[in-house]
This record gives C-alpha cells, structure tokens and sequence, in this order.
C-alpha cells in the first residue's frame, strides 16, 4: 500500500529533510529549553536504549525523565521547508516503556518564526502528531494543524498503541489533499482534509431566509374526535365504603357515635378520563429549512501546504516519565519512510519483544519468589506467637499450683 501510494504521490526529486537515529553526539544536535527551568519542574532526556530492546546501539533514544516534569527540546532541520506540491511525512518511534498513564508523547514541526530557546507549551507550531494517553478517557493519536491562526485537531479518534513496545508513527500529507495515518507501518485512518479536520467553514447553510409555511404541521398526534367521555365516568368515586366491613359486636352507637364503615378502592374507578390520541394523517415532520451554499465558503487547494518548517521537538508533559523516542524522520518521500521503519523499528522488533517477554518472567518469579517468602515469614511469626503463647500459660498452671500447695503447706502448719 504504501508503495502504490508513493508512485501515484512521489515527488520530482525525493528529499529527506531531517532524520535523526540519536547516537553519542545527539546532544549537539538538540537545544534543550530554558522554559519551566527557573521553576524546577524542566524535566530531562536522557539516551538510552532502555530496559529491552533489540539492538542496545540501534534501538537508543532520548528517554523522559524523572516524573511529573515539563519535557522541551527541539532541533534545526538545517532550512526552512515547504511541501508545496508535494508529499509530507512525519515519523518517529516512542516506547512508553514505563506503561505511560498520564502524558503526552508527540511530536511537532515549528516555524523558522518561533522561539526554541524558550520552547513551550505556548510555542506557536505548524503540526503535532503522536500517541497522547491519560487515564481511560484519553489514548488516541493527535494529528493537529495550524490553519488561520487556529490550531485544528482531526475529527477523527485514531486509537494510539498503549503497551510497553516501541511503535513507529507516521504522518502522511499528500499535495491533493488526503492524509494518512500509519502506525507500524499500518494504515490506520486516512481520507480527505477537509472532511477530517474543520479547515473551512462549511459548503452548505441552512436558507437564513426561510421560513415555516403556516399549513405546515408538526404534530405527530391528534386526539381521536371518536373518543367519547362516557356518561357518569367523573361520577364514579375513587373509595367506596368496604362491603365485607361489619360493625363490632361492643359498638356503642351512644358512647361510639354512629358506626361507619372503613372505606376501600372502587374497583370501578378509572381514574381521570383521557382522550385517545391517533396518528396525524397531516403529519409533516418536523420543519427545517432547505440548504442553500454557504457564500463564506472557499475551497482551498493548498490545505496540506505548510511554507515554513524549521524546526522539529518534542514538548510533553507526562506524569509518570519514561518514554523513549527514536528515529525521528521528515521528508518527501513516502516509500523511504516506509523503508526506514522497516530498517530500524522492523529489524529489531521480534528481538525487542523476546527481551520484553523474558524481563517480564523474570519480574514475575522474583516476585512470586518475594511473596513466597513473605508468606513463610508470616507462617513462622504466627508460629512463634503460638508457641509464646502455650508457654505462657504453661508458667500461669505452674504458678497457680504452686500457690495451691503453698496454701496446704500451711494448713498443715496450722
């Protein structure tokens, strides 16, 4: 697929405009901000490969750290970029290796007109793409444009990956523009901009000018003009005095006044009458008015042109921290990205599983080992006290004896 969609959507000349795989010398390349430093809650990256993997050199990335930290760092992609007339692909790779519950772990593309030094949270940008979780409310991938002065998230919920595995995500921009959404190198959800993000305003309106014709009826219900209040139906009481009630034998009407019977439910109240209601043979619905074109709508061609691209960062906050990001990637051509994934994610992601699969046994029978133990240390204490406790009164019954034979000792003295 993503071959066929890079012969259809290829450009003149492919180019990669930045691409980043973190080795020693990462941090030349990358301006950490100064923004939440003064206050002490600027996290930090930091390479590794992490816990697992499946190549300790390759599979290295910056990983967040410690929790509950403000995470920015940025990098220049060398020149300002323009996807005009071409296709536009953001990758990278994010392992939420410390099972991420709260925090974001997305990418985005500035302007050579922001400031990176003080990159932030208010730090205008051009996209944000990636996986952002929190609690079970929150685990979707965010694909946000700036249009119009207007930060515009899809509309679309594309599920993000929630385990502890590193996943390649891919945003593709195509220059007729469509989009696309890849994550393993999977399509995931792609279409039309303009039906999937609220670019413009929309194509049709409801006549502003219109307005209900007075024969027009709504109503779904009419009463029935056959149904007819039967005769003496209000007449009917609701209690009536109880038939099988009998006056007490001791029942003075002198001194007890006259005796009335209790009363009870007449079987034969109905309760309030209420007309039948029928179908509305005139019925129309409910009204609304037609859709005319909207005059305040323009098609705009260029939906997925961005003319200014400089920098590239990651600007997170997450409360528990220990995501790794890796391979990171923008370019023209869509088959290289695809090739790339495959080469870096795809080459070592059996390996990484089997080292995952092995740490997590491994975490399994220390703690069983530790539960174990804490089990027989318990055992152990309750034996104890039992044993403390059986000699305990084994010296009460010596005491107590004692006393008694002392006590004889004396009578006999006596």
């Amino acid at each position: 697929l993503l071959l066929a969609l890079a012969a259809v959507f290829a450009a003149v000349s492919a180019e990669v405009y930045f691409q980043e795989t973190f080795d020693d010398k990462w941090a030349e390349r990358w301006v950490k901000s100064d923004s939440k430093q003064a206050d002490g809650t600027a996290g930090e990256f930091t390479l590794t490969a992490g816990k697992w993997y499946g190549d300790a050199e390759g599979d290295k990335g910056i990983q967040t750290g410690p929790d509950a930290r403000f995470y920015s760092i940025s990098a220049d992609m060398g020149k300002t970029v323009s996807n005009e007339g071409k296709s536009l692909v953001v990758q990278f790779s994010a392992k939420h290796e410390q099972k991420l519950d709260c925090g974001g772990g997305y990418i985005k593309l500035m302007p050579s007109t922001s400031d990176m030094a003080t990159f932030g949270g208010d730090t205008p940008y051009s996209i944000m793409f990636g996986p952002d979780i929190c609690g079970y409310s929150t685990k979707r991938v965010h694909a946000i444009f700036t249009y119009g002065g207007k930060n515009l998230l899809t509309k679309q919920t594309i599920p993000c990956e929630t385990d502890e595995l590193t996943h390649v995500y891919t945003l593709i921009l195509h220059a007729n523009n469509t989009y696309a959404v890849l994550i393993d190198n999977q399509v995931k959800e792609s279409g039309d901009l303009e039906e999937h993000w609220d670019f413009l305003a929309p194509k049709t309106i409801k006549d502003p000018e219109a307005s209900k014709p007075e024969e027009w009826d709504e109503n779904e219900k009419i009463l029935d003009v056959t149904d007819v209040k039967p005769d003496g139906h209000d007449d009917i009481p609701e209690t009536v005095s109880d038939p099988e009630a009998k006056k007490p034998d001791d029942w003075d009407d002198e001194d007890d006044g006259e005796w009335e019977a209790p009363t009870v439910k007449n079987p034969e109240f109905a309760g309030a009458w209420v007309q039948k209601e029928i179908d509305n043979p005139a019925y129309k619905g409910i009204w609304e008015a037609a859709d005319i074109a909207n005059p305040e709508y323009a098609p705009d061609a260029s939906l997925y042109k961005f003319d200014d691209l400089r920098y590239v960062g990651f600007e997170l906050w997450q409360v528990k921290a220990g995501t790794i990001f890796d391979n990171v990637l923008v370019t023209d051509d869509v088959a290289y990205a695809a090739k790339f994934a495959e080469d870096t994610w795809g080459k070592n992601k059996d390996a990484e599983k089997s080292m995952f699969d092995a740490v997590a046994t491994e975490k399994k029978a220390a703690e069983d080992a530790e539960s174990k133990k804490l089990e027989e240390e318990a055992k152990a204490t309750e034996g104890d006290d039992a044993d403390a406790a059986a000699d305990e009164d084994d010296a009460d019954e010596y005491e107590d004896t004692g006393a008694d034979a002392t006590k004889e000792e004396t009578k006999d003295e006596l």
